[in-house]
């Protein structure tokens, strides 16, 4: 197997030699778009399946809505189309013949759903309206990286309407914290930082974006979650409306929230290595893979076979029975991620023994093929612990608190991860920082107490900033 780039040599082609040597990927003939093999379609069908398990836990419902929005429709809400317009695809023809209005191929599904909600919401009593949908989206991007920003990628996207704005609001946030902060952190081993967007990075058309911000292993941001307050602004542009329990004719209050592909992108540069991917084990595909060394010998695939039926219902479990060698398979499989790695051969037959390694951290134990039951789910469970502690005590180590503009500039120019600092809400300040090291907003996180480390001024906001992908 062809060796990686090292992550200190050049973290961007390291990232892409880890997407397409380990199969997540493989560029297609159109910029933007990938396939999905495989392996990297497992991945996101476990993180789909853990995902929309939480979603309908809190009392959402799936739905299926189209792929194609109208022109017209599209631009029933002003600030919305104004913040997708750069990077929207529009179908001009069918067959051959030129369409009386363009058709947008959706960049998200507001308007989608208002249309939808228009027709459906007459009373409180149809409220809260409570949907999710599983979808591609196309967004015409000028730079783009594997999951990381793509022209098509896949996602999930919340749409619900509510009564009062304080039931929206509390939907926003529970989203946040109790779906995307807990998937990211308690199966993905990813620690993420919640937050606030400033105006300027909110979403098009929100009256508040709150998002999750996860640190790569190279100290850059990626925003991995966002969960908006959309007010009445859609709902009034769509002439949605209710009879309250008042009598009164009110404005359903709105809320869009979603995750997406690019979490898989956020997986490879949180945990992996110079060896390739290392798989968080709640979603691995595989979690287990076993090598059996010597396979000529008498008896040695008949007991891996059967450890590999045993395992198999406790662990998603792959036997590498290939005429590879056995060094071969161990770097093949190190560059898939696979959690735990059994190797059993003559010598562990006549013993009862097997030889589990870790990927994380390249740990052996000789285990009892009588203790595999209990142990097995205990190693992974080490493994997911060790990776978020790694990420977690990397991530707070690369957070660095300042008082003064010199400060902020000398991290951005020097130190690789996130500046923790107080900001007087100034849009001119933000855009001075961005213009003068890179370095945007990623999330409020808490109130001013002191001054603004960019102009002096009384602070309102503590904000994390951070160079981002």
């Amino acid at each position: 197997m062809d060796a990686i780039t090292s992550q200190s040599k050049d973290f961007a082609q390291w990232y892409t030699d880890v997407v397409t040597k380990s199969g997540l990927a493989a560029y297609s003939n159109v910029k933007g778009c990938i396939y999905i093999p495989p392996y990297g379609t497992a991945l996101w069908e476990n993180m789909r399946a853990e995902m929309d398990k939480r979603i309908k836990e809190t009392g959402h419902s799936n739905v299926t809505f189209p792929l194609l929005i109208p022109e017209s429709m599209l631009q029933r809400e002003k600030d919305h189309i104004a913040g997708f317009a750069p990077e929207v695809a529009w179908v001009t023809h069918g067959g051959s013949e030129k369409l009386a209005e363009r058709l947008c191929i959706r960049p998200t599904s507001e308007v989608l759903f208002c249309d939808y909600f228009r027709d459906n919401v007459h009373s409180y009593r149809d409220l809260p309206k409570l949907y999710n949908q599983w979808a591609n989206i196309v967004r015409w991007e000028k730079s783009t990286r594997p999951f990381l920003r793509t022209t098509e990628f896949f996602w999930q996207e919340g749409h619900t309407l509510h009564e009062t704005e304080a039931e929206a609001r509390a939907e926003v946030l529970n989203i946040l914290n109790n779906v995307y902060a807990d998937f990211a952190e308690n199966e993905l081993a990813m620690p993420v930082i919640k937050g606030q967007k400033t105006e300027s990075e909110k979403f098009a058309g929100a009256v508040d974006t709150y998002c999750i911000e996860a640190m790569m292993a190279d100290g850059k941001a990626l925003q991995a979650g966002t969960s908006h307050y959309l007010g009445t602004g859609f709902t009034r542009a769509f002439d949605i409306s209710f009879t309250g329990r008042d009598g009164r004719e009110a404005n359903p209050h709105y809320t869009s929230w979603g995750v997406s592909t690019r979490l898989i992108g956020g997986i490879i540069m949180v945990h992996g290595d110079d060896r390739g991917m290392v798989m968080p084990p709640r979603v691995a595909p595989t979690q287990v893979v076993i090598v059996p060394i010597q396979m000529n010998k008498t008896g040695v695939l008949d007991a891996a076979n059967g450890l590999a039926a045993s395992l198999k219902k406790i662990a998603r479990t792959h036997i590498d029975v290939t005429d590879n060698t056995p060094g071969w398979k161990y770097s093949e499989w190190e560059m898939k991620g696979v959690p735990l790695r059994i190797e059993i051969g003559p010598r562990d037959i006549e013993n009862g023994t097997v030889v589990v390694v870790r990927r994380d951290n390249g740990e052996k134990a000789v285990v009892k093929q009588s203790d595999l039951g209990t142990e097995i789910p205990k190693m992974l469970d080490a493994v997911h612990n060790g990776l978020y502690e790694r990420a977690k005590n990397r991530m707070e180590s690369m957070i660095f608190p300042v008082k003064t503009y010199k400060e902020m500039l000398d991290i951005a120019e020097n130190k690789p991860g996130f500046i923790r600092a107080e900001w007087c809400g100034a849009g001119a300040c933000e855009d001075k920082l961005k213009k003068d090291s890179g370095v945007t907003s990623r999330a409020i996180i808490d109130g001013g107490t002191d001054k603004c480390a960019i102009c002096g001024a009384k602070a309102k906001h503590l904000v994390i900033w951070g160079k981002s992908y």
